[in-house]
């Protein structure tokens, strides 16, 4: 079975799996994502999102969730019946598109570390966290603990969805899940690790 049908992408144009540090530059290079410093480094912009949006971050209430987190200002609740619709969405926006795919471990210590897949639209945003991250499984029986699916082109709509903007940030701790849209702060991908390390 692809690997992708299990997240409930379809159809994509190409999926790319763990590739290099330097072919991640390739790729973000051929696509328009950045240029190269005169060090060799690479830059990209943001958008008009340059820092995190923490007004655009939920985590879904749910069984297991309702009693175990600290609902405020911080930690906004989302419902889970318009967290499915938006993921559905989302994944059907992803359709005939180039993805990038990394399985990587966030956390040293193999009693507490997770075993996370992150899903990108960008090269670079793959990049970001493959720089983050540990190297994780490189086979097809490799399975991740957590999925980040990240497409930053793709922007919800609040009438429809349930955000407050175009951008958001959901944490499904119960489907083992994070979806992220309408931002290109790769940011919101590390934050979003912490919070489940933190979980």
């Amino acid at each position: 079975m692809d690997r992708l049908a299990h997240h409930g992408i379809h159809h994509v144009a190409q999926a790319y799996w763990n590739l290099s540090t330097p072919e991640l530059v390739e790729h973000a290079l051929r696509r328009g994502e950045g240029k190269l410093a005169d060090n060799g480094s690479l830059v990209v912009t943001t958008g008009p999102h340059t820092g995190r949006s923490p007004q655009d971050k939920f985590i879904v209430e749910d069984a297991e969730t309702k009693d175990q987190v600290k609902w405020g200002g911080v930690n906004k609740a989302f419902d889970s019946a318009h967290f499915d619709s938006l993921y559905h969405r989302l994944t059907a926006y992803l359709q005939g598109r180039e993805l990038y795919v990394s399985d990587l471990l966030a956390g040293a210590d193999p009693r507490y570390s997770l075993r996370v897949r992150v899903i990108n639209e960008l090269a670079w945003h793959n990049l970001f966290c493959k720089q983050l991250l540990l190297p994780g499984g490189t086979s097809e029986s490799w399975e991740p603990e957590f999925t980040i699916i990240d497409a930053p082109g793709f922007n919800g709509t609040p009438e429809i969805d349930k955000t407050r903007t175009g951008a958001f940030i959901i944490l499904n701790i119960s489907k083992r899940l994070v979806i992220i849209g309408g931002t290109q702060y790769a940011g919101e991908m590390k934050k979003s690790v912490f919070s489940l390390l933190n979980f």
